[in-house]
């Protein structure tokens, strides 16, 4: 009897153990800002979640504080993959889609082919909003109060009225910035 008890109380240790999956214990938000977009009057503020060591979700806004910049507003969504030692940080590539908000002003010339010094000249304003997809690469350092430093580039295609501007080839969209930020 002792024996069949030992062996039970051994088989029910053995069954009950179990090791929870360590909790990673690190900040898993961040806030940052563009700092080269904004020296060129287009602000833009990103938020990224952190979903585990190697990968985070995140979005970017940026919108015009100039008059003069075509693009009115940008919202970006992003995917990144990190290959450094630290959470999230180091060497990245990122997949992203692209909203944008464009306002071109066209200007039109009419003449009359009667009388060749008359004409006229009307600007007409036009809005449209395209859609990109595309992928880019960066580095991210962090120190351990949480302050973050980034640099990062990518290039993507518009999928989506690129042909609405006879003055820029807005088929190819660009993105990227020196980013500063806080985790938390």
């Amino acid at each position: 009897m002792k024996k069949i008890l030992a062996f039970m109380s051994l088989g029910f240790a053995t069954l009950g153990y179990s090791q929870d999956k360590i909790e990673e214990s690190f900040k898993k938000n961040e806030i940052k800002g563009n700092a080269i977009s904004l020296v060129f009057g287009y602000p833009e503020f990103s938020y990224e979640r952190i979903l585990n060591n190697e990968s985070s979700i995140g979005v970017s806004i940026g919108f015009a504080a100039d008059k003069n910049i075509d693009t009115k507003f940008t919202l970006s969504p992003y995917y990144r993959f990190y290959f450094g030692k630290k959470p999230a940080a180091g060497f990245f590539v990122e997949g992203f889609a692209m909203v944008r908000s464009i306002k071109l002003q066209k200007n039109y010339y009419y003449s009359n082919y009667n009388d060749p010094s008359y004409y006229e000249h009307y600007v007409k304003d036009e809005s449209y909003t395209d859609f990109a997809l595309g992928f880019g690469l960066g580095s991210k350092w962090i120190t351990k109060k949480g302050f973050l430093f980034e640099i990062n580039a990518g290039i993507g295609r518009n999928l989506t009225n690129s042909d609405k501007n006879d003055f820029y080839d807005l088929t190819i969209v660009g993105k990227g910035g020196i980013t500063v930020g806080y985790r938390f």
